[in-house]
């Protein structure tokens, strides 16, 4: 199977608890472009409340990994997040672009690595 991702690594002092003033408009951007923005508004701020926990306290959050063709991923071992597809889309370019500016905006220290075209079995 077939995997594409972009990756916002987080450079220097940049640290989990950084990304909460931004994360709220990154998982909006994120889900309003994938398609799935909650019907309810309280589903999003659940959404929403449950990574700022984590973020807030420094912590790695649980990002969105619900069925759909996108995912927004925090792995376990490195400061880092990403956004990964099983097919390749020009939304990927739309979403990354969005994320880009508002980390921006929010004055963290990051860089972006592609990763197209990874085998996993």
């Amino acid at each position: 199977m077939k995997v594409y991702s972009t990756h916002f690594i987080l450079k220097g002092k940049s640290d989990y608890k950084d990304l909460a003033p931004v994360f709220p408009d990154i998982l909006k951007l994120f889900l309003e472009e994938i398609g799935q923005m909650p019907d309810e508004e309280e589903i999003l701020q659940m959404f929403i409340e449950l990574n700022m926990i984590d973020l807030e306290l420094n912590r790695k959050p649980e990002g969105y990994n619900r069925k759909g063709k996108f995912r927004m991923v925090f792995p376990m071992d490195r400061k880092e997040f990403y956004i990964k597809t099983y097919n390749k889309s020009n939304d990927m370019g739309r979403i990354v672009e969005g994320i880009k500016g508002l980390l921006d905006s929010g004055g963290i220290n990051y860089d972006v690595k592609q990763n197209d075209n990874i085998e996993f079995d």
